[in-house]
């Protein structure tokens, strides 16, 4: 096994959380988990966000809302745990971190955002949303979705 597949297997952010709830193991998680787990996180991200552009099926609610709502959970988790401790609990180390990757994680949020295919699936299926049976907190993600493009 080369060394970094050992630190991958070793950075709890790799693995799903084996605790009773499926929250963060506080114990197991270092300093020097966080930079690689942000970059994994990016990098699945945009894997999903691309799956959802290169759906050869029309736009749907579930094909695209759902799926860019979902997208990135990995990301999302990894960013809480960290901007929350970093905000409670902070240091020189972890405000370096976060110094590092804040612009990263700029730079791929407006890179989801600002994608012309990806935001033509959304509005395609904004467009037709009176022509669907959504419920009412379907309607509402919808409509944050657009927003968040527009």
């Amino acid at each position: 096994m080369c060394a970094c597949e050992q630190k991958t297997e070793m950075n709890p952010f790799f693995t799903e959380f084996q605790t009773e709830y499926g929250a963060p193991d506080f114990t197991k998680i270092r300093l020097e988990h966080y930079e690689p787990a942000f970059l994994k996180g990016i990098e699945e991200q945009n894997a999903e966000i691309k799956a959802i552009v290169d759906n050869p099926e029309e736009p749907t609610f579930e094909n695209t809302i759902v799926a860019l709502h979902q997208a990135g959970e990995k990301l999302s988790t990894i960013s809480s745990i960290f901007f929350n401790l970093n905000s409670a609990c902070t240091n020189e180390e972890m405000q370096q971190i976060a110094q590092r990757v804040s612009p990263k994680l700029t730079e791929y949020g407006n890179s989801v955002y600002m994608n012309p295919e990806l935001f033509a699936r959304v509005k395609k299926v904004y467009e037709s949303r009176d022509r669907q049976s959504l419920t009412p907190e379907q309607s509402t993600l919808l409509e944050d979705t657009w927003k968040s493009f527009i």
